[in-house]
């Protein structure tokens, strides 16, 4: 999966009958990033920043305003029959909340096989059971609980039965959508065992983690990009990240967590001002009005992102300066 200049604007409007637009809400702003076989790549950033809307490009939830958004050289927004057939066969999606995300009405038998019967409609009742049961035993699970609702389980159970359903039609790459963010801290842990076990057992699956929580981007990931109103400020390989962090706003959302060990000293950078509206954003660097090492060039023009060590990139002034 490879974005170039990804871009997603919502527009704003007013009045009811006649409504005109007003201004353009740019949610994703020109976003670059590559997704291979196997990576476990980790997209942060702030509420509103844009990574939920990414998931929703790739999906196809949502049409994209502009830039190109490809599968293997394929445009995923042009696909067509069965090129779109196979895509959607290709992706699959774990959410936040594994109860709304479930169907309360259906076994979970029926919830599986949804993705079995909407993209391998051909295959015989035998070998969809044998499908099913083989995603519920893969995810920890025993088949027998195929005849149950989703109110009989537990969240960990139901963030368990997502996944089952998400791999059942052996996908190529999984959106985990902040997938422990409503769990407890054990079985969150569990749960992201278990996604690490499933990959190191099928090398070719790709995962995109959407995540709040640095701790858990940096155990899942294998590489990290960290987004800001729209647009991606810094991308590395994990722990060259988490080791060199280049843009003043990585620096921010690396302090304001704890420290791994009361002995590692732990500067804490405090950012001043609030987000700015996505309406109006500011000129030049959006994160200027509230990075603590702005200069006067920050304001007038935004920066292009560049190589600050080999496979680290980074959009800062700070870089480009001789």
């Amino acid at each position: 999966m490879e974005a170039k200049g990804l871009k997603k604007h919502f527009p704003v409007t007013r009045g009811l009958l006649f409504a005109r637009i007003k201004g353009w809400v740019k949610a994703v702003d020109g976003v670059d990033f590559r997704i291979r076989a196997g990576d476990s790549f980790g997209l942060v950033g702030e509420s509103g920043c844009g990574k939920t809307t990414v998931s929703k490009l790739i999906l196809r939830l949502e049409d994209i305003s502009g830039g190109s958004l490809q599968f293997d050289r394929q445009e995923v927004h042009q696909m067509k029959s069965n090129a779109l057939s196979q895509y959607r066969r290709s992706i699959q999606a774990v959410f936040q909340d594994p109860y709304s995300s479930l169907n309360p009405r259906w076994r979970v038998r029926e919830i599986i096989s949804e993705p079995v019967v909407a993209n391998l409609g051909g295959i015989s009742k035998s070998e969809r059971n044998e499908r099913i049961a083989h995603a519920l035993e893969r995810v920890g699970l025993p088949r027998e609980n195929a005849s149950l609702y989703p109110h009989e389980f537990s969240g960990g159970q139901r963030q368990r039965i997502a996944l089952a359903r998400a791999l059942v039609a052996s996908p190529r790459l999984v959106i985990l959508d902040e997938p422990i963010s409503a769990l407890d801290v054990s079985i969150s842990a569990q749960i992201m065992n278990l996604l690490k076990t499933i990959q190191r057992d099928d090398p070719s699956l790709a995962y995109l983690m959407i995540a709040h929580n640095l701790a858990t981007v940096r155990y899942m990931s294998t590489f990290v990009a960290v987004m800001y109103m729209g647009k991606i400020v810094e991308s590395a390989p994990c722990e060259e990240l988490f080791a060199h962090p280049a843009h003043p706003y990585t620096q921010a959302l690396i302090s304001a967590t704890l420290p791994g060990h009361p002995s590692i000293k732990h500067k804490r950078i405090i950012l001043g001002g609030e987000v700015p509206s996505p309406l109006n954003p500011p000129p030049g660097c959006h994160f200027n009005p509230r990075c603590p090492q702005k200069s006067a060039g920050c304001s007038e023009t935004e920066p292009q992102s560049l190589e600050a060590t080999p496979g680290h990139t980074v959009a800062c002034h700070l870089y480009h300066q001789p």
